[in-house]
């Protein structure tokens, strides 16, 4: 049985730099050893642990997905000791990835569904590795309609901008960008926070429609409501939380909600199961 601490050992295969104030950036991997890609066999909506010798392990969620084959790919926020050193590092560099790690969305219960995916900022990661997933010839027949609300801050903090740019001149996902502001006159999308455009724009809710949301938490505290406006029952809500996750594996109890481990248990949950643990997320 291997050790779940131990990581692969990865290289640093490109750095893309995402957004214009450069906290976020983009890492492929490669791993060192082929053999180790197929152990890391992953779901869209999981995450893994990314560590550094010397400075320690971060979870992020994993950016790629599995239709993906010969890397691995997670967006980076720098925002402590480890994502900055983790800037800092150059193609070629090794270091490791621990995982794959929580749940994943429920792929199976979604095949034949409307899906919805409403997304804000930098919690984007795995809602892109879904939308690769749903679109990819292989699967694109196994769900129904596709609609995408993703918003952010400006047009400079959205993520992966040439593959946006790719989904909207298909004719089997809708997209719906939108920025809380801007001053650039060719903009062409929407301005406003992603509630409003969620209630404007996503299509109505029913038993055979989904909605996966991911986002800064004053984004989910107002679109819930929207959603539930629109029709979208408890059940078909589905959420991925981030919550002190440290482990990865349910041993430190660190990310508890009440008895649910949202590393181990989660991190993908519906509303009816949040609903039934105390309001600590």
């Amino acid at each position: 049985m291997r050790n779940p601490y131990l990581p692969y050992p990865v290289r640093i295969d490109d750095i893309k730099t995402e957004t214009e104030d450069r906290s976020l950036k983009t890492f492929k991997f490669v791993f060192i050893d082929p053999a180790d890609e197929d152990k890391f066999a992953y779901q869209a909506g999981q995450f893994a642990e990314l560590s550094v010798t010397g400075k320690g392990e971060i979870p992020i969620g994993i950016a790629s997905s599995p239709v993906e084959k010969g890397f691995v790919k997670f967006t980076v926020n720098r925002a402590g000791v480890v994502t900055t050193h983790l800037h800092n590092m150059r193609v070629g560099d090794v270091m490791g990835i621990r995982g794959p790690l929580g749940n994943s969305y429920p792929w199976k219960m979604l095949q034949g569904k409307n899906v919805l995916i409403v997304g804000g900022g930098f919690a984007f990661t795995t809602l892109r590795s879904s939308i690769v997933y749903m679109l990819d010839p292989a699967n694109r027949k196994n769900y129904g309609n596709i609609d995408v609300v993703y918003g952010a801050r400006t047009p400079g903090m959205l993520l992966y901008l040439d593959e946006l740019a790719e989904w909207e001149k298909r004719n089997d996902i809708n997209m719906h960008i939108t920025v809380d502001g801007t001053k650039d006159p060719s903009w062409k999308y929407h301005v406003g926070f992603v509630p409003p455009v969620v209630e404007e724009f996503a299509p109505k809710g029913g038993p055979d429609s989904y909605a996966i949301i991911c986002g800064p938490p004053v984004m989910i505290k107002f679109t819930l409501p929207v959603l539930e406006k629109l029709g979208y029952g408890h059940d078909n809500i589905i959420m991925s939380l981030e919550n002190r996750m440290k482990c990865g594996i349910g041993m430190c109890g660190r990310c508890n909600i009440g008895k649910e481990l949202v590393c181990k248990d989660g991190p993908v949950f519906t509303l009816s199961e949040l609903n039934r643990t105390p309001k600590e997320y």
